[in-house]
């Protein structure tokens, strides 16, 4: 009888080896589609050097591009374009939104789109039916944005949940910063410039692990939020993205590198045995972080809201997903602020949900603090 050989637990080298592993295989870009002035400035031509053997196409604006969006057979290469597609833009209008919950603006978008591909998330049904990364050039005019913005606000006054001391300003709501800086420098240019405001610092969520920004110094000045769910629905629905455990034990190195690291559970999906899956995905968090990250740890949690039409485009290329997140007999419709039909929870089911997963979380890490949940 041939006994089986018990797995070997990875190295801290291998460990930290892995995640860019992963990063280099999200991307290998062999188009790019600019807009006529993408190569005036310093930033695209230092994307275009990294990338001189990629086919150019020139379009009137990054918004209209009839072969990505609105093309309803770009499903059928849905993962294809998100790998091998870049798409060069310049930023036009700059507006910081006030916002309530992760932030208190968001910034003007560095670059909107995504090379990885989770099944739930909303980017893509507001951009069509494909949706690569789109990096804007003119950078050096929303660090000036930025900069003027938080002058303007003075100090904060008044403690609120996004922060007690900062300004907070969510410089990832389109995109996932970890793997925008894997193509160019505008994520660790808005870390720098956070760096020396005084009134004011960065955050974004990621699901990816890019070791490359344990280099940038944020000095306290940038929180990363890193979006962490039970690891086998992982693998069903965040596509593309960071292992979960590459995430998790990416989280002490980022606070000893200067980070605040605050966790994105999100979204938290509801199935048969969802309670015993977090239970586990909490001791396991428990077991690693250090002392110093949990006494640094917050933490928010959103609950799945779907979309109609994002249930038709998913159907077209990932339909196991939906199992999990289309789930009618317990979704109800709720239109969103833009007129979009949503569906989430229904009302009386989410509540009880939503009290489960704290009362869960307060008995297994009783020093995470919840900024607010829904």
């Amino acid at each position: 009888m041939t006994s089986t050989p018990i797995a070997r637990p990875a190295t801290r080298d291998e460990q930290r080896l892995a995640p860019q592993i992963h990063l280099e295989r999200l991307l290998n870009i062999q188009e790019i589609y600019h807009e006529p002035d993408a190569f005036q400035y310093a930033r695209g031509q230092e994307i275009l050097s990294q990338h001189s053997n990629a086919s150019l196409i020139e379009v009137p604006s990054h918004w209209n591009i009839p072969d990505l969006h609105g093309n309803e057979g770009s499903v059928d290469d849905w993962t294809r374009i998100k790998r091998t597609v870049l798409v060069l833009g310049v930023k036009k209008s700059l507006q910081a939104r006030p916002n309530s919950r992760s932030s208190d603006f968001v910034a003007p978008s560095h670059a909107n789109g995504c090379a990885m591909a989770c099944s739930y998330c909303y980017v893509a049904r507001r951009k069509g039916f494909a949706n690569p990364i789109t990096v804007f050039v003119n950078i050096e005019r929303v660090l000036g944005y930025l900069e003027r913005h938080a002058k303007r606000q003075g100090d904060k006054l008044e403690p609120n949940q996004v922060d007690p001391q900062y300004w907070v300003y969510e410089i990832g709501e389109n995109s996932d910063c970890s793997v925008d800086a894997a193509i160019c420098d505008n994520v660790k240019d808005i870390i720098t410039l956070f760096r020396r405001i005084p009134n004011s610092k960065a955050t974004f969520a990621t699901k990816c692990v890019n070791r490359q920004l344990l280099s940038y110094d944020p000095q306290g000045k940038t929180r990363i939020r890193f979006s962490l769910m039970p690891a086998a629905k992982a693998q069903i629905i965040d596509v593309r993205t960071s292992p979960i455990s590459d995430r998790i034990n990416a989280i002490n190195d980022f606070v000893e590198a200067g980070y605040e690291v605050h966790l994105n559970f999100a979204p938290v999906v509801y199935y048969e045995g969802w309670l015993d899956d977090y239970t586990d995905l909490f001791r396991q968090l428990d077991d690693t972080l250090s002392d110093r990250a949990k006494q640094q740890l917050q933490c928010e949690v959103i609950f799945l809201t779907h979309n109609d039409r994002l249930h038709d485009v998913n159907m077209g290329w990932h339909p196991k997903g939906e199992d999990l997140l289309w789930q009618p007999d317990l979704q109800e419709t709720k239109f969103s602020q833009t007129g979009g039909k949503n569906v989430r929870y229904k009302r009386g089911l989410k509540g009880s949900l939503v009290e489960q997963f704290q009362e869960l979380l307060h008995q297994e890490m009783p020093y995470c603090t919840v900024r607010y949940a829904f």
